[in-house]
């Protein structure tokens, strides 16, 4: 049996079959060209970029022109003024009748998408200029940090055992998840792993002998995690309880049809991204209904106090699976404050007489 992971890609890459018939041959030409080295999601993210800027070309720029007969010359022709146009279009604009506003986040990868693309072509000389090098990159403004507070963090988990606050339907269907979520938060809370990597465990994954995981991160490539005591007792009741619920043939143990999956949905298959979101934001908004929590949020909250226990920002890129430091600096911005107070009495202006009236040893 495929795994999750399998399964997803090929998904992704009928997806990406389908987009590049609507797009020009060069996109198809760019897609192979960086398939050794992409994901088939990245490349996908990559082409619905190239579609919203090719549906800005023939709109703006060649309006004689339908998307697919737009050609590498017509890209070679490009001045910066007209890459600077569509990242003003990029602020509000129409696709398929559907009206989109990017953000600078949003904007920021679409211009990023055109820098690879330029470069890619530039490389293969099938372009004489790269615009891209005489454009700036929009400006980011920092974001504030949101993540769950220490006693967040144990309303969070208490809220997903017990259920007290939960109303109507929720509330019905508490007996059916609250194992489950109480250990889907404790490894999110206790590991960092990203939600993509929590939906794709199998339950062969875990080793509850050094209590370690085999998790597939961004890219593809897998490693091993470990996990806290504590974590290892929620997920042990979690799968004792599916073992009975399989067992005992109940109702729910009767729908299951993923005997491999770890994280069940109540409908019996490997749950998806989606009810993971929900169901965080719906113990979210219960302990802290002014804080926009995600799945990602969680990992930031593990992040930061990783840091805090270990103050070592290398250790913490390591754990989280982050390729470039600058990524985990960026993405947990709290670790740039205690380092900046942990200095404050780091550097002496004057040196201070000891008891004795002589100076202190450096």
């Amino acid at each position: 049996m495929s795994s999750y992971f399998d399964q997803r890609n090929e998904k992704n890459l009928d997806a990406i079959d389908n987009l590049l018939d609507a797009l020009p041959r060069f996109a198809r030409e760019f897609n192979v060209g960086i398939s050794m080295r992409t994901t088939p999601l990245t490349r996908l993210g990559y082409l619905r970029d190239i579609r919203v800027f090719c549906d800005f070309l023939v709109k703006r720029k060649y309006p004689e022109k339908q998307i697919v007969e737009l050609t590498i010359q017509d890209i070679d022709a490009l001045s910066p003024t007209d890459i600077e146009e569509y990242i003003d279009y990029l602020s509000s604009y129409r696709l398929d009748g559907v009206k989109h506003s990017c953000k600078e986040q949003a904007k920021e990868r679409k211009v990023s998408t055109l820098r690879a693309l330029f470069k890619y072509f530039y490389k293969k000389e099938k372009i004489a200029n790269n615009v891209m090098t005489k454009v700036d990159t929009p400006k980011k403004h920092a974001k504030p940090i949101i993540r769950l507070d220490v006693n967040e963090v144990v309303d969070i988990l208490d809220e997903a055992e017990n259920g007290e606050n939960l109303e109507g339907r929720q509330k019905s269907f508490h007996a059916l998840t609250a194992v489950r979520d109480e250990a889907m938060l404790s490894l999110f809370l206790g590991t960092g792993i990203r939600i993509s990597e929590c939906v794709g465990l199998n339950r062969k994954d875990i080793n509850f002998e050094d209590n370690s995981f085999v998790v597939t991160r961004k890219g593809g490539s897998t490693s091993i995690l470990y996990f806290s005591e504590e974590v290892a007792d929620a997920l042990r009741r979690y799968i004792a309880w599916l073992d009975d619920q399989m067992l005992e043939q109940t109702e729910f143990g009767k729908r299951i049809t993923d005997n491999d999956a770890l994280f069940l949905s109540i409908k019996g298959g490997r749950i998806t991204p989606r009810a993971v979101q929900l169901m965080v934001k719906k113990y979210a908004k219960i302990i802290a209904p002014f804080k926009k929590i995600t799945p990602h949020k969680l990992r930031s909250t593990y992040g930061t106090n990783l840091y805090h226990e270990t103050h070592d920002i290398f250790v913490v890129a390591d754990v989280l699976g982050h390729k470039d430091v600058n990524t985990t600096r960026k993405h947990y911005a709290a670790m740039s404050d205690d380092i900046r107070r942990d200095v404050v009495n780091k550097i002496k202006l004057r040196d201070k007489p000891d008891d004795n009236g002589g100076e202190e040893d450096n």
